[in-house]
């Protein structure tokens, strides 16, 4: 306990130093819990741990879980695993959390990631109870040093009766100075998002919350739970090139800028690959405003060829973590770390002019994507950013390997098990066999451009087929409902969706 002094500055918070199981005990059934963190980055550690050892104990201890976006193990995992949660906010990837979610025994609401800090302010959800934030000092002024992802947490802090703050010291002390905290006013007081450039900074470097609302300071010694990225496989090297000869057209027609527009990927190995595949693209000066810092983002820093990266978390890889978190000095004055109703934010995004580039679960031939959904009823993840960047870009992305498991699954389908994004917010889908570019095409003309341009070898003609013979009824989308469904039903009867 001693040592954790020294990093809370404001002698007036030190009498509520206190241990991890002493600040459990301030959560109590039913309450509301909001916790930093966004993708497993910044998230409290120590004290759900405890509030989940008393569940295992026995205790009934339901609660709603916000986050910023998915967190690491440490928190909704063992909450899920001891029965903790009843209800969870607005995205996850814990195995037992999905489980929970897909057996109806946890109660999730799929939601826009820049939707949430607002709709918490205006009272949509009801009261907050509790904010665990993650630090990594106090400052002698009570402002509260963030670590490796903002997220919500300044509107948890905002909103909550009672804050506890775990200061922890595994994270890299390079990490002050990289935030900036800004906050919209609620209608009628909003004003622009001052932000014209990806490097503004616009806010303050520390959250700052009333005092008296810290209930708890947590001592803490626990790294991010960092997800390792698998290799580049070839087809991820495929879909990387064929895009990349998209972009490279679009500048040789004049509508893009040789040093491209602000640059924002989603997260995963596909988004790393076709980020780091920029390391080859002919200039310099790449700017990144997106919403996770990959480990692709700080080589093309360290290269040079990015210029500034804005984001809401950084996420390295552990060997990501490893190469860069000791150099953060280095790239403090090209990151910047902000909310994520910032980051994702659609007036910014439209003002940039982003190019958006996001994942797919699956595609169809009219050209809805699917994000979240396997097989139209299974939740896999959620849709996160890809919806507020995909509705506001300059110019919107999606890529997707043309087929799964091994070539049983074709990832282009007649129809979308379930839609997220829907065609007219879709301008580009790659696959690993080409470009599909549907910016001012009719369905019609969609659905051969996508066939004949994504789908997998194995299931052009199936699709074509299904095509040929829904065009016969007419209409302006043709479709044999039916017999488009029948391929989901196929998946989950067979496991495959081969004939």
């Amino acid at each position: 306990m001693d040592s954790i002094r020294e990093l809370v500055g404001n002698r007036a918070l030190q009498d509520r130093i206190m241990t991890a199981e002493e600040a459990a005990l301030l959560v109590r059934a039913g309450m509301t819990i909001g916790c930093s963190g966004f993708t497993p980055s910044g998230y409290p550690k120590v004290v759900p741990a405890a509030l989940a050892k008393r569940a295992k104990a026995g205790e009934e201890i339901p609660v709603t879980l916000w986050t910023g976006a998915s967190v690491g193990p440490e928190l909704d995992g063992e909450l899920a695993a001891a029965g903790c949660i009843r209800r969870r906010y607005p995205y996850q990837t814990d195995d037992a959390v999905r489980r929970g979610v897909n057996a109806g025994t946890i109660l999730f609401s799929d939601l826009h990631l820049s939707h949430c800090a607002q709709n918490i302010r205006y009272g949509f959800y009801g009261r907050m109870d509790i904010a665990i934030i993650e630090a990594l000092r106090i400052t002698p002024e009570g402002g509260i040093v963030l670590t490796s992802s903002v997220g919500n947490s300044n509107v948890f802090a905002e909103c909550a009766d009672k804050v506890v703050i775990e200061v922890n010291t595994a994270q890299p002390e390079g990490l002050d100075g990289i935030h900036d905290i800004y906050s919209p006013e609620n209608p009628p007081h909003r004003k622009p998002i001052p932000i014209t450039n990806v490097h503004d900074r616009i806010g303050t470097p520390c959250l700052y919350c009333p005092p008296e609302k810290i209930a708890a300071i947590v001592p803490s010694n626990v790294r991010d739970s960092q997800r390792p990225l698998a290799p580049v496989d070839d087809v991820s090297r495929r879909i990387s090139s064929c895009l990349l000869d998209f972009l490279s057209a679009e500048v040789k027609a004049g509508k893009l800028p040789k040093e491209l527009l602000p640059l924002q990927s989603g997260v995963g190995n596909i988004a790393n690959a076709v980020l780091l595949n920029l390391a080859e693209w002919p200039s310099d000066n790449l700017e990144v405003y997106t919403e996770v810092i990959q480990d692709s983002v700080f080589d093309l820093l360290d290269m040079g060829k990015v210029s500034f990266a804005s984001s809401t978390a950084l996420t390295p890889s552990p060997e990501g973590a490893a190469k860069y978190y000791p150099r953060l000095d280095e790239f403090k004055n090209r990151i910047v770390l902000r909310p994520q109703e910032i980051s994702n934010n659609p007036e910014v995004i439209r003002r940039l002019g982003l190019i958006a580039m996001n994942t797919a679960v699956e595609v169809d031939i009219y050209g809805h994507v699917n994000s979240t959904m396997a097989a139209g009823t299974r939740m896999l993840n959620g849709i996160g950013g890809s919806g507020d960047f995909a509705r506001n870009a300059y110019l919107t992305i999606f890529l997707c390997p043309s087929t799964a498991s091994g070539n049983k699954i074709s990832k282009v389908v007649p129809f979308c098990s379930h839609i997220d994004h829907t065609e007219h917010d879709v301008d580009i889908i790659v696959t690993e066999y080409g470009t599909a570019d549907l910016r001012g095409l009719s369905p019609r003309e969609r659905s051969n451009e996508i066939i004949e341009k994504c789908a997998h070898p194995d299931y052009k003609e199936l699709l074509r087929d299904y095509r040929k013979r829904a065009e016969v009824g007419k209409g302006h989308e043709p479709h044999l409902l039916g017999e488009a469904f029948s391929w989901h039903e196929r998946l989950r009867q067979t496991g495959s969706m081969k004939l």
